[in-house]
């Protein structure tokens, strides 16, 4: 009884999280028009912005996870909880780019309401049902996604910029209320041990699976990220000028949302009954093959079709290497673990628009979805192998052959 409700309150605590985020960034390049930024330097500062919350998160996941570890993990939900609130109201009292930049910085330091929250459902339910709650939470969180913009969009438009950061900051601050409130945490009967975080990044290199894990979620971070800077340009060159290219990027992206959050909790059960590296193997292989046709795409509607296709097979590997994480940690690392996930996140969101820059600058935009389409089916056939590897030893160690 307490899981169902931790995982149903978690799950529009992550939604909510995700709208109150995705209502504020995709906009923050128009905030900076506003706080006086010039034509000319609004792409440097955009990138700083950007990129300035994901490093500082990434490097403080570890010590958020080991806190959750230690002192619990609803304590460090309410931590980023009311700390993101206080981040998005400060974003509105921004007068100008710097404001923004140590707004954003500050919001990488309140980072890690998501990893807690998903720490808390996997201690929550059963074995059995770990597979449907983290595509259930996957759902949750892309959903809110969706929602983000279409309600940051609305609201920017009526009443400006500066409200919709109030408005975020009043959305997540009610969820974590809500979440203060309505979740139980289970008693850890394994407190973490003492030591520092040099200690726990050295146990979590020595849990190689864990270490593949996280190489893998990287991975996948970085080729989901890597159209952010490129499909208004994608899109341009679509369908010929730069009319309504905005308004088409955030309808296609969306799609590949809503097929990503109708997809997670399916593959969640498809895991549960098949073994999460078999969900894993097919969805990467599968969004691989999908990204590479988007380079003999022709029109908008071809584009839509595949970034709507891609989303049903990437929302496949997220809910399954949480899974994989779960079962390869003790509880007692269960936040630390989920920390190190986060690092490897937002190192991969950091890196994805970058490393698509680079590319397509050299090669055109096309050559983009082709490298990240073989970057995926080669991580769908290391996955394979490395289960194979995996069975032929398990088969020699009992005597079969």
């Amino acid at each position: 009884m307490i899981g169902q409700r931790n995982l149903w309150v978690l799950c529009l605590g992550v939604a909510l999280s995700g709208a109150s985020y995705t209502m504020v960034i995709p906009f923050l390049p128009l905030y900076l028009f506003e706080l006086g930024v010039s034509q000319s330097e609004v792409t440097v500062w955009s990138g700083l912005i950007f990129s300035s919350t994901f490093l500082v998160a990434a490097v403080l996941a570890p010590y958020w996870g080991r806190q959750a570890d230690r002192l619990g993990k609803k304590k460090m939900l309410m931590r980023a909880g009311f700390c993101l609130a206080v981040v998005y109201f400060l974003g509105s009292l921004a007068r100008n780019p710097y404001e923004l930049l140590g707004m954003r910085i500050l919001q990488g330091v309140a980072n890690g309401f998501v990893p807690a929250s998903f720490a808390i459902v996997s201690s929550s339910v059963p074995e059995n049902k770990m597979g449907s709650s983290l595509g259930f939470m996957q759902t949750g969180l892309l959903t809110g996604g969706i929602l983000g913009p279409l309600l940051g969009g609305v609201l920017s438009h009526v009443y400006g910029m500066r409200q919709s950061f109030v408005i975020a900051a009043f959305i997540i601050f009610l969820a974590t209320v809500a979440i203060l409130v309505l979740v139980k945490e289970p008693v850890n009967t394994a407190p973490a041990k003492a030591g520092s975080i040099r200690e726990d990044l050295k146990a979590a290199w020595a849990n190689r699976k864990l270490v593949k894990l996280l190489s893998l979620l990287l991975l996948v971070q970085m080729t989901a990220m890597v159209l952010q800077p490129l499909i208004t340009l994608y899109i341009t060159e679509l369908q010929g000028n730069l009319q309504g290219a905005e308004l088409t990027s955030g309808f296609i992206l969306g799609l590949a949302g809503i097929a990503g959050a109708v997809a997670a909790p399916i593959w969640g059960r498809i895991g549960q009954r098949l073994g999460f590296a078999t969900t894993l193997i097919i969805g990467l292989g599968g969004a691989g093959v999908i990204n590479s046709l988007q380079f003999a795409v022709t029109n908008i509607i071809q584009f839509s079709i595949i970034q709507f296709a891609f989303g049903l097979f990437i929302a496949g590997v997220l809910p399954a290497i949480n899974a994989m994480v779960v079962a390869n940690t003790n509880l007692d690392f269960r936040g630390r673990a989920f920390g190190l996930t986060t690092t490897a996140t937002m190192l991969g969101a950091m890196f994805g628009p970058i490393f698509g820059g680079v590319i397509s600058s050299l090669a055109g935009i096309k050559a983009v979805f082709v490298l990240t389409g073989l970057l995926l089916l080669g991580a769908a056939l290391v996955v394979w192998h490395s289960v194979k590897a995996g069975k032929a030893a398990a088969c020699l160690e009992s005597g079969e052959v």
